[in-house]
């Protein structure tokens, strides 16, 4: 036991550099939104997909380039319009002749047959074709003609969004939604950022992002964020807040019995776990704390749940409902 350990500890550590590496080589491409980079970056850590909402010209697209160089995948990029069909995401089998006049079915790999998967603008998509992913974001295979197929390894989906409010766009479906493991809200920059950016990507060169993992190197983070050691305490917290955004729960929180039509399942406290050891150790700790649970409260969850006619007509939003339920909770105010 001592052993495994120390093992995993000197992991954890030698981690830390790499991933500092990492961050560094990200922001020098985004500017000004480090928490943003910071949960895209534990999306990845924690081996789960990300849905990163915002309007258009605030780097989404560029985040998502940036972070597969960074991380050494290999990706793709499927541009999401209403006239896109499933087919074009997960490939098709087509008639072949050959030489000798035979015939036979070969199968040709979609854009979904990558790494790391760029999905812009998803909500531009029809629903038919957004639910094509589902089942590749959860069982990391694809059934096609009869035959599973599986994806390379690993395989995660960053997902690009655009609010619900604008012109042509679709609602996600609540299933998809719930296969995100973190929201990550983009918002405007504020002044002197935007002049940085401003000069940064106006002149005749702009800085390259280094490539500083593999898929391999990933991967075996991955395994570390999942054998991180979490105390008793947190995983009561996981559990408090989760089901106290229940309607219906024992434990459900006054607000959330008043305010919420349904509220987030057993994957939203598996995607929390795993969220607040990946935020952790990129935090370079070696155990996820109260203060993690309250920081990604809102990118686990908002997306796991909607509120009822009566909330909506009284001006209320999820994230001041999560915001009680989560400061009630934890004790700590949740980044809003």
């Amino acid at each position: 036991m001592g052993a495994s350990t120390d093992r995993l500890l000197e992991e954890m550590e030698g981690l830390g550099t790499r991933l500092a590496e990492a961050r560094s080589g990200v922001g020098r491409r985004i500017l000004g939104q480090r928490e943003v980079v910071d949960l895209s970056l534990s999306a990845l850590l924690a081996g789960g997909h990300a849905l990163l909402v915002g309007v258009p010209g605030l780097g989404k697209t560029r985040l998502v380039e940036t972070l597969g160089t960074v991380m050494g995948l290999q990706t793709a990029r499927v541009q999401f319009t209403p006239d896109l069909m499933p087919a074009d995401i997960l490939g098709s089998e087509v008639l072949e002749t050959a030489a000798d006049g035979s015939r036979a079915f070969r199968f040709i790999e979609g854009p979904v047959f990558c790494q790391l998967l760029m999905a812009d603008e998803i909500n531009r998509a029809s629903p038919r074709t957004q639910s094509a992913l589902l089942q590749a974001m959860q069982e990391r295979q694809v059934s096609i003609a009869g035959a599973e197929r599986p994806l390379p390894r690993p395989f995660q989906v960053l997902a690009t969004q655009n609010p619900i409010e604008q012109e042509g766009t679709y609602p996600l479906p609540e299933a998809q939604l719930d296969r995100f493991l973190l929201q990550i809200d983009i918002r405007y920059p504020d002044r002197e950022t935007e002049r940085e950016i401003l000069l940064a990507t106006t002149g005749a060169s702009e800085d390259e992002a280094p490539r500083v993992f593999d898929a391999e190197a990933l991967m075996a983070a991955q395994s570390v964020v999942r054998r991180m050691p979490v105390g008793e305490k947190v995983v009561e917290l996981i559990l408090d807040l989760v089901r106290a955004c229940r309607p219906g729960e024992a434990e459900a929180d006054q607000i959330v019995t008043s305010s919420v039509s349904w509220g987030p399942g057993p994957r939203a406290a598996q995607a929390l776990m795993l969220a607040v050891r990946a935020r952790a150790l990129l935090e370079g700790r070696l155990a996820p704390s109260a203060e993690d649970v309250a920081a990604l409260a809102l990118p686990v969850l908002e997306h796991r749940m909607a509120l009822g006619f009566a909330a909506r007509a009284e001006g209320r939003t999820l994230t001041q409902v999560l915001s009680q339920v989560t400061a009630h909770v934890t004790g700590i105010e949740a980044a809003a």
